[in-house]
């Protein structure tokens, strides 16, 4: 450490990383506990390979064809609304029981119909885009 700093800021700066410290801990537990359940599972498990076992499974059925499909887009993009919509959902919650308080009550309304305001702006520029059509 350098010889000016007062004292104060080193033992802050002993604190500060002390404590990133124990969040790298908790990392090098966590990928270690990945790593020792994958390497149990990999000896543990039975490993005997047939002809069945490494065909393709296609619900039952035979493949039949190439493994390519195509896929419509539209799917992907309602169960993008619809998550990002849930989510949102969500965040009333919180909104609800902090409303109800003393003082917060004008302050998170006007907040809710900015965030509300965005939600709609973006509604309406996926339905101006034609993202909302089923056809």
């Amino acid at each position: 450490m350098p010889e000016d700093l007062p004292e104060p800021t080193v033992a802050v700066a002993a604190d500060y990383f002390q404590s990133y410290s124990v969040v790298g801990l908790l990392a090098a537990v966590g990928v270690l506990f990945v790593a020792v359940a994958f390497g149990a599972g990999r000896l543990l498990r039975p490993d005997v390979p047939t002809r069945e076992k490494l065909l393709t499974y296609e619900c039952g059925v035979d493949p039949v064809g190439e493994g390519w499909a195509h896929t419509q887009v539209r799917y992907y993009v309602y169960a993008f609304l619809y998550v990002i919509f849930a989510i949102d959902s969500i965040f009333l919650f919180p909104w609800a029981t902090v409303f109800a308080d003393d003082g917060y009550g004008a302050t998170t309304l006007v907040e809710m119909f900015i965030f509300l305001g965005f939600l709609a702006v973006g509604l309406l520029y996926a339905y101006k885009k034609g993202v909302l059509t089923w056809t």
